[in-house]
């Protein structure tokens, strides 16, 4: 049985169809079936082990599937070598030649195909990276992102149908990793081919990508647009593994005008039951989830002024770390141990410290359901050797 992510079709989508790679017992990556339509940035998002690389590297042909079929467009070239494949890959290693300058480095794909007047398409391709001052410089005198742009920039310069991009930012400090994820996102504008981006790091998909693929364990989790993956998750997998999630255990007690209305420590919550992705029925159970920031914090002796109708749960802070932006309290209530929240630091209360007794509150529009059978810790931190 395949795990359909998605069943779009089009002239130059990239589709995987019953795709799996399977090393002898371990099944890397279980049969899907994925469709990356044409002209987008498309990430694959996943600890490592998750089968991200081994299906990016199936897509390049570097990887024979075990099973199914891998389409550009509608040419089926599961049985094409990779330099027979209209794809180029960028890896985190950039592979540029040492003894060649720049313009050389991003010539070489043309030379190597015989074209002889490569002036034009190399200025062109070198300012489209913003690198057109850097012609004559060799890579160890570049920057690394810098020398991210070129690899790029070669791959770009044969125009490949896919660039497949393999955690090409991992080697980055965090600032260059923040100024190159727009880059790239601006040059896949520019060019308007397909992009499709490995990753573990999930604000890095967030920030570059239209559709991300979540993937754990060899499966597509859930496919969707960043926002809508972070506000509606299916799985506690999404939930917890793109940023934090509270996730409260909690018993259905009614079902009215559209509101799931459940207890949880005595107190009594309620939330969209058309944010449930799990199915809502009168004494049920069900996990409730709440974003960190979506959360409001008051001192109890200012109880009285939250509004009516915002779900409140009572707790003390454990801990509080501020880091600048915001501070990000750990608070310990009966409704759920170790309750996060993260508060803007605009008007600092000097009462909210550790210890403090404390009321949370937050609109209940801002709840998501998810199913009570579902592994509550999935996604928080499984980190294993990635096959490729």
């Amino acid at each position: 049985m395949t795990e359909t992510a998605s069943t779009s079709r089009g002239g130059g989508d990239v589709r995987l169809t019953g795709i799996s790679k399977t090393y002898g017992s371990f099944q890397a990556v279980k049969p899907l079936d994925l469709t990356v339509p044409q002209g987008s940035f498309f990430a694959l998002l996943g600890a490592s082990g998750c089968g991200k690389t081994t299906t990016l590297r199936m897509i390049a042909g570097l990887e024979e599937p075990t099973t199914g079929t891998v389409f550009l467009g509608d040419k089926d070239v599961t049985e094409l070598p990779p330099y027979k494949r209209p794809v180029n890959t960028v890896f985190q290693s950039y592979a540029l030649f040492p003894h060649l300058d720049i313009y050389e480095n991003v010539a070489f794909g043309l030379r190597r195909r015989g074209i002889k007047s490569v002036r034009k398409q190399v200025g062109d391709m070198l300012d489209l990276v913003q690198l057109g001052d850097y012609a004559k410089r060799k890579p160890h005198q570049l920057s690394g992102g810098q020398q991210q742009r070129v690899a790029v920039a070669r791959a770009l310069i044969n125009h490949p149908q896919v660039l497949l991009l393999d955690e090409p930012l991992g080697a980055l400090d965090l600032k260059l990793r923040r100024q190159m994820q727009l880059e790239l996102k601006r040059i896949q504008t520019e060019v308007g081919i397909t992009f499709i981006h490995v990753t573990h790091d999930q604000e890095e998909a967030m920030t570059m990508a239209d559709t991300v693929a979540v993937m754990n364990a060899g499966r597509v989790e859930q496919l969707g647009s960043p926002a809508d993956l972070y506000e509606n998750p299916d799985t506690t997998f999404v939930a917890n593994f793109l940023g934090t999630s509270n996730l409260i255990e909690s018993e259905i007690a009614e079902i009215s005008g559209g509101d799931v209305v459940v207890t949880a420590g005595g107190t009594k919550l309620r939330l969209p039951a058309d944010r449930c992705s799990a199915p809502a029925t009168s004494g049920g159970r069900l996990l409730v989830g709440v974003r960190p920031e979506k959360i409001s914090l008051a001192h109890a002796d200012d109880a009285g002024t939250i509004p009516d109708g915002r779900n409140r749960i009572t707790g003390r802070i454990a801990d509080s770390s501020f880091i600048g932006v915001s501070t990000q309290y750990v608070i310990d209530s009966p409704v759920c141990p170790g309750f996060e929240v993260y508060a803007q630091n605009i008007e600092r209360d000097g009462r909210l410290g550790p210890g403090a007794e404390v009321v949370l509150h937050w609109n209940p529009a801002h709840s998501f359901g998810l199913d009570a059978a579902m592994d509550i810790d999935a996604g928080t931190g499984a980190v294993a050797e990635e096959v490729s």
